[in-house]
């Protein structure tokens, strides 16, 4: 795609924020209430899906079918749609449902916007602590009750001293398993169960390093705008790109990256 003017990235960015604006009621109408309408995705196993997902970004499509009618839109709940722009809206309505279901807050609106090779603008919404962590164009930012500031990730030189985060402690296959306690083993603290609250810490400059497996497109494109314009850095488990999900590895430090890497390898 060709470079992006100042008027269109403040469009963008304009957007991108009133779909998260459009997610913050519906997800709050539906979050430890009674009636979330669970379903589960699989015959075997449990992947579950509420009816905030699906209104969320229903809402978030009719948005961009009238402001950005030319967009691609991929998105969780809903079939892809093929845009003639160069610019796909990349979208998970609820991203950690497991969490929301369970009334924990470590679940976000993500929304990212992916030229081509990956997103150029990014964001992580937490309505209910009203937090915003918002990330594009060379810049990133955090608001919450009203106001607004930069962010950037932390240095970190070495895994001694770095803060590592996932989701699960049962990420992924064995192997992959077996790669990340070989990382965790060799950092300061490991946690666990902050789903896509992680990568927003990262940029935040609170935590060093976040570590997954198994991603979808939707489940990190919105986290690697915000981390990446905070001076963070995101990859796959081989140092290559990351914005189409699998394996990923988030780090505020180049040198706690490339040392977690040779660990990941093995």
């Amino acid at each position: 795609m060709s470079e992006i003017s100042n008027s269109l990235k403040e469009e963008l960015f304009l957007v991108a924020h009133a779909l998260a604006d459009a997610a913050r009621p519906i997800a709050m109408k539906y979050f430890r209430s009674p009636d979330q309408g669970l379903e589960n995705k699989l015959e075997q196993g449990f992947d579950p899906v509420t009816i905030a997902d699906k209104s969320i970004e229903r809402e978030m499509r009719c948005i961009l079918a009238k402001r950005r009618p030319d967009d691609g839109i991929m998105g969780e709940e809903y079939e892809d749609v093929t845009g003639t722009s160069g610019l796909t809206w990349v979208l998970d309505p609820i991203d950690g449902t497991r969490a929301f279901i369970s009334g924990t807050p470590t679940w976000g609106v993500l929304i990212g916007l992916d030229a081509g090779q990956g997103p150029i603008l990014g964001i992580v919404d937490q309505p209910f602590t009203d937090e915003r962590f918002a990330g594009g164009f060379g810049a990133a930012s955090w608001a919450h009750g009203g106001q607004t500031r930069d962010i950037r990730a932390r240095k970190c030189a070495g895994l001694s001293d770095a803060v590592l985060f996932t989701t699960s402690p049962e990420i992924g296959t064995q192997d992959e398993a077996d790669a990340f306690n070989r990382v965790s083993q060799a950092c300061k603290l490991t946690r666990y169960g902050t789903d896509c609250y992680a990568y927003a810490l990262l940029a935040a400059g609170h935590i060093d390093l976040v570590i997954e497996a198994g991603l979808n497109a939707y489940d990190i494109q919105g986290p690697i705008g915000v981390v990446q314009n905070a001076g963070g850095i995101v990859t796959n488990w081989q140092g290559g790109p990351a914005h189409m999900g699998g394996q990923v590895i988030a780090a505020g430090d180049a040198r706690s990256h490339a040392a977690a890497l040779i660990l990941l390898k093995g």
